[in-house]
């Protein structure tokens, strides 16, 4: 299983939510959970709110995880580090660009830490390798759609379905995405679309295995064994002839 979470923002979206948003989502964690966003697919005239993206993510502190004034921490280990540096090379050379490059940063104190900070690849193509294969890092894929209907198109062609959101002031536009996209969990101007509890967690396609999840009703049934008991109780005996060739019921 895997993930690659996208979003569609809007050009009629509220521009400041949407990009903060958008940020926290993506570099929250360290982008280290199922949920994070990895792709941005920007809508039109929204194409022009990359940079403010970018603006953003470079006031985002990188740290300690003991430090409450950070805002990225270290990734899990070395290896993860080096397999996420590695996948934003691979961008460059098949031809994105990083318009925020978080290698090679170095914390105080923590000089031989695994931090890798907030990186924007705008350009990005679903051939990319850092676009295939989820990064699980703080890094943020950028694409560009001419319109809603694009879109929904680019993202229901990716093979995971773990979650997704759409950014817009427009009912029926989110209305349209919520009904046509095909991704277990949604989210309307929710950049992180994890249900409470007592909702189900319901990822779809390469994002799932099994046939049941693990909130709400579906949890109940997942960790339930369920027996069906079938029995009749008669005041009075029945008479000697009669014939029960058929399924007995409460008035037979």
């Amino acid at each position: 299983m895997g993930a690659k979470n996208h979003c569609a923002v809007l050009p009629d979206a509220n521009k400041n939510h949407a990009v903060n948003s958008v940020v926290g989502a993506a570099f929250g964690a360290a982008g280290q959970r199922c949920m994070a966003l990895s792709v941005a697919v920007m809508v039109g005239e929204s194409k022009e709110w990359t940079q403010d993206i970018v603006e953003a993510a470079k006031q985002l502190k990188v740290g300690s995880g003991f430090d409450p004034s950070v805002d990225v921490g270290p990734v899990i280990d070395a290896r993860a580090k080096e397999r996420i540096e590695s996948l934003i090379q691979s961008a460059v050379e098949q031809g994105a660009t990083v318009e925020l490059d978080g290698r090679g940063i170095t914390v105080e104190g923590f000089e031989q830490g695994n931090f890798v900070g907030p990186t924007v690849v705008s350009g990005v193509t679903p051939d990319m390798d850092i676009y295939k294969e989820e990064v699980f890092g703080p890094v943020l894929c950028v694409m560009e759609a001419d319109s809603l209907d694009e879109s929904i198109a680019m993202i229901n062609a990716n093979e995971y379905g773990n979650g997704t959101a759409v950014f817009t002031n427009s009912g029926p536009a989110a209305r349209k995405f919520q009904h046509e996209i095909e991704v277990g969990q949604v989210g309307i101007n929710v950049p992180l679309p994890v249900p409470l509890p007592f909702f189900s967690f319901t990822g779809s396609k390469k994002s799932f295995w099994g046939d049941q999840n693990f909130y709400g009703k579906m949890g109940i049934n997942f960790l339930t064994r369920t027996q069906t008991i079938t029995a009749m109780w008669r005041d009075e005996d029945v008479a000697a002839n009669t014939k029960m060739t058929v399924m007995p019921t409460m008035k037979a």
